[in-house]
């Protein structure tokens, strides 16, 4: 229709920003907007930001000022700017970047379409409050939106917010206090994705394994909630991301071992392996802690691939420190893992310490790099003569090729002329490569 809307939305940073950026073309869908996978004919260009390293806040900036011949040529072009570096940098935006018509925080994006209402009559407008009300239950729902979803894995977000100040973290600041949603929402939603052909759901959360949703009977944990989830006819596969080591409980790692449709891969980010670096980050659990958790999850589920996040370089970090946290990537043997160079982040306890030499955090990350390389080839190569489960997720490069996720979050192209998207198919790895694996289909 030549009266449609077109919307391009760029995300950047975590899972749970992607969910947000769906969640917010739904929004503005109901206002009349489809989306666009190019900025070049777009009526909105929205941003949707991560403020956990300067870099990615730095990337928006730069984003933005390659905007402006196209604002130049398109004067009635509208920009905005979600996500944590609109909460945190709202009015700095505005500042630097004039250009910018809307900013609005990650617990405000319910009220956009009330918002391009005020940007329609040519007034700005921002929203980075922590509201009172639910903003999820101010969406459109899920199945209103698309008759399909384009992918048969999608996210949910079940819980937001930090409540453990970790002092190089700028979430508590950002997304707030520790909210879960009620277990009754989430089930709608997890029913609706599924009758629109989604058959693996990654369930989302800053502190996603500190879920306690109001549900019946009282405060349901994760554990009990991937159990009710379980039982939804059509959902093949769930898993859940980003953990905390303190919120791992037994009951989760119960589920772990006996949840046939929770899948055998848990991110769970460690930052150091030094006891003093990671009192220094207030992560409240030590390195032996971590690792006799890793083994009671391992008993309850041998199989699993575990990830990890580690930061090198932070303040006061010395070298027996960082062959502390080379130990303990040894012992656990990460089949994923992120690294960066610690980045400070102002507002956050440790923005004010002395930092470590910069040649030395780089030379540290490279060693560190090498080693989590390694081990995650190892893992890949140790997949090969394996069967796996693939949820066909897109047609690959090559004729009759398919692309998907195994069950441990592998990348895996198979040959199958007649494979369909959304299809889960037994597959048996016969190759590894840098980044993924290659299978052949199990008759």
């Amino acid at each position: 229709m030549s009266d449609q809307k077109k919307l391009f939305i760029r995300t950047y940073g975590c899972q749970m920003n992607v969910y947000d950026s769906e969640r917010m073309a739904e929004a503005l869908g109901a206002d009349g907007y489809i989306e666009t996978d190019t900025p070049d004919d777009a009526d909105m260009i929205l941003l949707n930001t991560c403020h956990i390293r300067e870099k990615a806040a730095e990337k928006v900036y730069s984003e933005l000022g390659r905007f402006k011949g196209l604002k130049a040529d398109k004067p009635d072009l509208k920009i905005g700017v979600a996500g944590c570096v609109a909460q945190a940098e709202g009015q700095e935006i505005m500042r630097r970047q004039p250009l910018v018509d809307l900013v609005v925080g990650p617990q405000t994006y319910h009220r956009l379409p009330q918002m391009m209402a005020q940007v329609a009559k040519g007034e700005k407008a921002m929203d980075t409050d922590f509201p009172e009300e639910d903003k999820f239950e101010h969406l459109p729902g899920r199945h209103g939106a698309k008759k399909a979803m384009r992918n048969p894995s999608a996210f949910l977000t079940v819980q937001e917010g930090c409540d453990k100040f970790c002092a190089f973290c700028v979430v508590p600041y950002t997304r707030g206090a520790e909210v879960s949603r009620p277990v009754d929402r989430i089930l709608r939603e997890a029913h609706d994705l599924v009758e629109r052909g989604v058959r693996e759901i990654t369930l989302l959360g800053q502190n996603v394994n500190a879920y306690h949703g109001a549900g019946e009977g009282g405060d349901w944990s994760l554990a009990r909630l991937i159990w009710a989830l379980d039982t939804i006819d059509g959902l093949e596969r769930i898993r859940f991301t980003t953990s905390h080591p303190n919120d791992m409980n037994d009951d989760l790692i119960e589920a772990h071992g006996t949840c046939a449709k929770l899948m055998p891969y848990l991110h769970l980010p460690v930052q150091s392996g030094s006891d003093k670096i990671l009192k220094r980050m207030n992560r409240s659990h030590t390195a032996d802690s971590y690792l006799r958790l890793i083994e009671r999850i391992r008993e309850a589920r041998p199989d699993i691939l575990l990830s990890g996040d580690f930061i090198v370089g932070f303040p006061e970090e010395d070298d027996q420190d960082f062959e502390d946290t080379m130990s303990l990537i040894r012992e656990v043997n990460y089949g994923q893992a992120y690294s960066f160079k610690y980045s400070t982040r102002p507002g956050t306890p440790a923005a004010e310490r002395a930092l470590v030499d910069d040649a030395v955090a780089t030379d540290r990350l490279h060693r560190l790099q090498a080693l989590l390389t390694d081990q995650q080839r190892s893992i890949q190569q140790s997949m090969v003569g394996k069967e796996v489960g693939v949820l066909f997720e897109k047609k690959g490069r090559l004729d009759g090729q398919m692309v998907g996720k195994s069950d441990h979050l592998h990348a895996v192209h198979v040959h199958a002329p007649d494979g369909q998207v959304g299809e889960l198919r037994r597959v048996k790895i016969v190759e590894s490569s840098t980044n993924s694996l290659a299978g052949e289909l199990v008759v």
